[in-house]
């Protein structure tokens, strides 16, 4: 009897900047490491005879909870990768509601139907990751094994090995990041002993506890998934006196919410992008939706081969200097009055 224990990454920039990652490879948030800090400790006194992982950064990183601590090495599985989502990767939520409302209710409703260009259908991601999974259980026949996968990648497989209906998929339950499912298998079949169990998670670093759109009761209010596009003259001018052409506006359906602008020429020889201003209109303070803002700049400058972003932050704005540190952001110099302020967003494994 193979025990398995299978995990979801950490909060990763997806779940935080609500843009649609399958297998673009992200980071894990400042939020992301804590989640690891508490999974560690949930594994500090079982057992493990090996650990396997996705391909991808948010997997491997995570699995450093178990295969660190333990002295084992890291093997890792493209089978136990995300769902490929094709030509929607590295969308906001948002940007595919405006476009394609339609596949964005067939999606979030797991409906069989749901296709996309160059994506993966749902029933093949859960073939996929079922024959990964008993292919790594065969491999350890009375051993104790973790696997590190993905939130939707996970739910498909929990979904076959309970033999849930097409039809009835929209009714599976999601999982908090780092969230445990414990299965063995005999060598015919898997049986569950707990699934999607986040009790290791203090509330205030729980990823679900602070977004609604998993909720069936609807108690809390919607998430807003915002979506992006460039200015458009003269009228967008009345958002920030001071645009230039760099500017990108935040959409929240069809009302602008707040805008950044950009200088991709400043720091370019440090591989640094640069923020010349970002600010949501007053009525949208307060709502959670500055990092959006951030996640689509990261998002432009990473394609453009950057690893840095930097911005300044005015010294008497205590409130935006709370906002970017709690984001990740290190002061790493003055300047103008005010910090120079970096983050970094490439990968280093």
């Amino acid at each position: 009897m193979t025990t398995i224990y299978l995990i979801r990454h950490a909060e990763a920039e997806g779940n935080l900047y609500r843009r649609i990652h399958g297998w673009y490879d992200s980071l894990i948030t400042d939020n992301g490491y804590r989640q690891i800090a508490a999974l560690e400790e949930r594994f500090r006194d079982i057992h493990v005879d090996a650990v396997y992982s996705s391909d991808l950064f948010r997997t491997c990183t995570t699995a450093r909870a178990v295969y660190v601590p333990k002295g084992l090495a890291l093997h890792t599985d493209p089978g136990l990768r995300e769902l490929n989502l094709g030509d929607w990767e590295d969308r906001t939520f948002g940007s595919v509601r405006h476009t394609d409302p339609q596949q964005m209710e067939l999606f979030n409703r797991t409906d069989p139907d749901w296709q996309v260009e160059n994506a993966e259908r749902f029933s093949q991601l859960g073939e996929r990751v079922y024959d990964a999974v008993r292919h790594l259980a065969d491999r350890h026949p009375g051993q104790t094994i973790a696997l590190f996968s993905h939130g939707m990648a996970l739910r498909q497989f929990l979904g076959k090995v309970k033999n849930v209906p097409p039809e009835e998929w929209h009714s599976m339950p999601h999982g908090d990041n780092t969230a445990v499912s414990r299965l063995t298998w005999d060598g015919e079949r898997f049986a569950i002993q707990f699934e999607m169990d986040n009790s290791h998670l203090p509330e205030d670093i729980s990823t679900l506890a602070r977004q609604s759109w998993w909720r069936k009761d609807k108690k809390a209010s919607a998430d807003v998934n915002l979506w992006f596009r460039p200015a458009v003259w003269p009228q967008d001018r009345a958002l920030y006196p001071e645009a230039e052409e760099t500017m990108t506006v935040a959409m929240s359906g069809d009302r602008a919410v707040g805008f950044f602008l950009t200088d991709s020429e400043r720091y370019r020889e440090e591989k640094a992008g640069y923020i010349k201003a970002l600010s949501l209109l007053p009525e949208d303070r307060g709502r959670g939706l500055g990092i959006q803002l951030v996640g689509e700049a990261v998002s432009g400058y990473r394609r453009a081969g950057r690893d840095k972003l930097r911005l300044h932050c005015p010294a008497d704005n205590e409130g935006a200097r709370r906002f970017f540190q709690r984001y990740g952001f290190r002061k790493i110099g003055r300047e103008g009055g005010g910090d120079l302020m970096e983050k970094y967003i490439g990968f280093d494994r």
